[in-house]
């Protein structure tokens, strides 16, 4: 599996080697000593979801708060998502920044995002579902969104009238989100991570 570091501390991109046939493809979508080396600690398995969107719909930005946040590894099953992973850990070098990735059911590659890491995508095809797995259960007491068309964000997502739920449009821009305390620190975010290294 080829493993590429994005630009945000604490999120990778994991591209698994494809054997195909006549019969069709078998892959390795996740291989939890793989993960391990790279993320440094192993990736608790707590949770894992299944979710599907029509074209043009955009989820997100979602997090939790700090311990113990919620790290994902996720990947495109059906169709095309446009990824993207936004740093809201207040103190981080890269705070207020986001980078993406295309994950599709042709590269079938996945991404880790590590805890205080804010999560979105964008569906770039009519059927898309994609599968996550969770390092906690979902917790609505501790999670929360940033509005996933901030413009002090700036995220260029690829859909001409984005469809969002009445939950990620309500929500708070990544400025509101700071001032109302919601944010985690990029201070948690490192005793947390280093706890589960030691």
């Amino acid at each position: 599996m080829k493993v590429n570091e994005l630009k945000i501390e604490g999120a990778w991109e994991f591209v698994p080697v494809q054997h195909g046939d006549p019969r069709g493809v078998f892959l390795e979508w996740y291989r939890f000593e793989q993960v391990e080396a790279v993320v440094g600690h192993p990736l608790r398995l707590a949770q894992a979801n299944i979710s599907t969107s029509v074209g043009g719909t955009v989820r997100g930005i979602h997090f939790a708060q700090v311990p113990p946040g919620q790290a994902k590894y996720v990947t495109c099953v059906r169709g095309a998502v446009l990824d993207v992973i936004v740093d809201l850990r207040v103190g981080s070098p890269t705070f207020g920044e986001w980078t993406s990735a295309q994950l599709d059911e042709t590269e079938r590659n996945a991404i880790y995002l590590g805890e205080g890491l804010g999560h979105g995508f964008c569906a770039l095809t009519g059927d898309v579902t994609i599968a996550y797995l969770c390092s906690e259960v979902y917790n609505p007491a501790r999670e929360f969104a940033v509005n996933a068309l901030d413009p002090e964000l700036g995220i260029v997502w690829p859909a001409d009238s984005p469809l969002l739920s009445a939950r990620d449009s309500a929500a708070p821009s990544l400025a509101e989100a700071a001032a109302q305390g919601l944010l985690p620190s990029y201070a948690d975010y490192r005793a947390y991570v280093d706890a589960l290294r030691a």
